[in-house]
This record gives structure tokens, sequence and C-alpha cells, in this order.
């Protein structure tokens, strides 16, 4: 088993109070306008029988097989020794192929520093120095959490019922565990 890092976000605790957004704005000094992380605030998806919505964490999944590196013609777009896809700012030429290539719509080109930006799990301002992501160490109902895969209270938090990954098409595993709201009535 691999020792990567990985995120959880349990989709039963997350209120949508964007304080996660908020923080990774400012310990990330992203510029106004743009965001590394965002939750998306989606449903009711079946009228009458569940009137409860649902908050999506929208952000880089830390793809196994992820396009935007293999679309990077510098090779700025890299995996590091941890399995996190980072951005090499010396080598990135701005040309925008990682953005388009990104499947999840989560790449954007800074335009102050004219660099691809994304979620690294704030491996520069917080990782390196011990501390886990500035999303996680906000997040005031406890719903998100951060680890290597093969922590035994990740692998719990995995093995529990309703987890999922959000993987599209063609595209290789996410290192992003979700865990969903399942309501009353709802075939799960």
């Amino acid at each position: 088993m691999n020792n990567n890092y990985v995120m959880l976000h349990d989709e039963k605790r997350c209120i949508g109070c964007q304080a996660c957004t908020v923080a990774c704005k400012v310990v990330n000094a992203i510029p106004e306008g743009y965001s590394r992380l965002q939750v998306q605030i989606r449903g009711p998806e079946n009228e009458g029988k569940s009137s409860h919505f649902q908050f999506v964490r929208v952000s880089c999944q830390h793809c196994e097989d992820a396009p935007c590196i293999s679309a990077c013609p510098t090779g700025a777009s890299f995996r590091d020794e941890n399995g996190t896809v980072q951005v090499n700012e010396k080598k990135c030429i701005g040309c925008d192929y990682c953005i388009a290539a990104c499947p999840y719509h989560v790449r954007y080109l800074n335009p102050e520093t004219h660099v691809a930006d994304k979620c690294d799990f704030c491996t520069d301002s917080r990782l390196s120095q011990g501390l886990e992501p500035a999303c996680v160490s906000v997040c005031p109902t406890d719903a998100l959490h951060f680890g290597r895969v093969n922590q035994p209270e990740v692998q719990k938090w995995i093995g529990q019922e309703h987890i999922y990954q959000y993987q599209l098409d063609n595209v290789g595993k996410p290192a992003v565990y979700r865990r969903k709201e399942i309501h009353l009535g709802d075939n799960a």
C-alpha cells in the first residue's frame, strides 16, 4: 500500500460555511476572484423525496493518472514523493495546457504570477512546517480530514459505509475521498 496523502471530505458534516475556502485564499495568497477550493451546494436531486442539500468539495483531486501532468510541455506539472500533484513555478510558462486538460476544471492561471495554480494540500505553506492544510485546520464541523492513505485512522475512515471517490471517465482514481449524506427514504 502506498503512503500518499489523501483528503477526506465528510459531506454529512459539511455545512457549506466556506471557512475552508477563505482559509485557503488567505494562507496561499490567492488573488481576488480566484480559488483553489470551493464548496458547492447541490440538490435537492429528487423533488419530493428529499429536501436536503449536499455540500461538495471542488478542488484538485490529485488523480493517479492526472491529465494535467501529461499535457504539460515543460514538466512544470508533476507528482511529488507524497503523491500530490504540484506545479513547479520556475518551469511553468503559462501555456494553459494543464488548465485545459484538467477534467475537474479546478486549475487557473494566476493573473499576478502567470503560473498555473491549484490546490496543493498547502505543501509549501503548511505541510512543510508539519501542519495540516489550512482548510482542514479551520473546519468548524470536523468535516475535513487529511493524512496518509496507509494510516490506520485514514483506513478506518475510508472503510466506512457510503464512502466514494468522485471519478470521471478516463481519469485515474482521485486522492479525495467523500462520505455522502444519506437521507431517510434514499436507496443507497
